[in-house]
């Protein structure tokens, strides 16, 4: 099935109208920095629990997410699971809804860049000095690059990662502080 995409305009009407409900796919750091009002928080990986609930509603449902991609990849899931539910992905996502000045809550001072975003960074960023350097001589390279890859899978398994907790202290992740 394709994916039909609305835009946050359209999205606004039918939520304000009751017609649609807006499901925001992002993690829970990601939505409690900043979130369109009406948006239940879903992450992309308990969506299909969702979808297969006996609660999921029978109006349309509408997948959010930062830019655009994980609602596409929400709205695949939710056409396969064999409910029939309409859904839409609202393109741009919240960046869109911001950008076509639509309200959230939140966004003060939230990160540019999400955590997963920034562990991704740092991991793949050491992983890949690990190699470089191992392929330079220093054989210790190979076992770093082995061994970051080993953390960020079992952060990936366990649901549990030291990087991203840290990440969340650092100062330019924090809120700013209004007076």
């Amino acid at each position: 099935m394709t994916t039909t995409t609305i835009t946050p305009n359209e999205a606004a009407k039918l939520i304000a109208n009751g017609q649609a409900m807006l499901v925001d796919v992002r993690e829970p750091g990601e939505f409690s920095s900043a979130h369109i009002a009406s948006a239940a928080s879903i992450p992309l990986s308990h969506l299909s629990e969702f979808l297969v609930s006996e609660g999921t509603p029978d109006k349309p449902l509408i997948m959010q997410c930062q830019r655009g991609a994980r609602g596409e990849n929400a709205c695949a899931l939710a056409n396969s699971v064999g409910r029939d539910i309409t859904v839409y992905n609202m393109e741009g996502g919240i960046e869109a809804w911001q950008a076509a000045g639509l309200p959230v809550i939140g966004g003060g001072g939230a990160p540019k860049i999400s955590i997963f975003r920034q562990v991704q960074i740092i991991v793949g960023g050491l992983v890949a000095l690990g190699v470089a350097s191992g392929f330079l001589g220093y054989s210790a390279g190979f076992a770093a690059a082995g061994f970051f890859g080993a953390m960020l899978a079992i952060a990936g398994v366990s649901g549990w990662c030291g990087l991203a907790l840290l990440l969340n202290r650092m100062p330019w992740n924090r809120p700013a502080l209004r007076t």
